[in-house]
């Protein structure tokens, strides 16, 4: 989660809402790092999720990421739970829990689907504090 945070961190210098993931392999080497870069590219899917996902499907030279594990600041949302699981990720670690937008359990349940045929283990609430203080910084300053 470290690394992840690292990356939410050096997402402000764009002025990227703070979520950093990274994509582990089994052997817990950072196989992808990623942040949100939706303002810094005005790319709609530029979460830190599916930017971390595609450094590490061309690191491996393959969209299956089995044995693989996701660790992200934020609870996916639809987009990049349902990335995680079409990647067929083994896991995914998250720090804060989203109930606006959260498709981890909060507010949806994408990677715990039964109609899916994949799902991967979930982890929540990994450093969670500190995650949920840069967001809170982040949104605090704008308002």
């Amino acid at each position: 989660m470290g690394a992840a945070l690292q990356e939410a961190r050096a997402a402000l210098a764009t002025g990227d809402v703070p979520i950093g993931a990274v994509v582990l392999g089994p052997d817990a080497a950072v196989l992808g790092r990623g942040r949100n870069v939706r303002e810094a590219d005005q790319d709609p899917t530029g979460h830190a999720e599916v930017v971390a996902l595609r450094e590490a499907a061309r690191t491996l030279g393959s969209w299956r990421l089995g044995g693989c594990t996701l660790v992200v600041t934020l609870e996916p949302c639809t987009m990049c739970a349902g990335a995680a699981v079409l990647a067929r990720v083994e896991r995914v670690v998250f720090a804060a829990h989203d109930d606006k937008a959260g498709a981890v359990g909060s507010l949806w349940d994408v990677v715990r689907d039964r109609r899916l045929n994949h799902r991967p283990e979930v982890v929540a609430g990994v450093r969670a504090a500190e995650s949920v203080a840069l967001l809170t910084d982040f949104f605090g300053e704008r308002r």
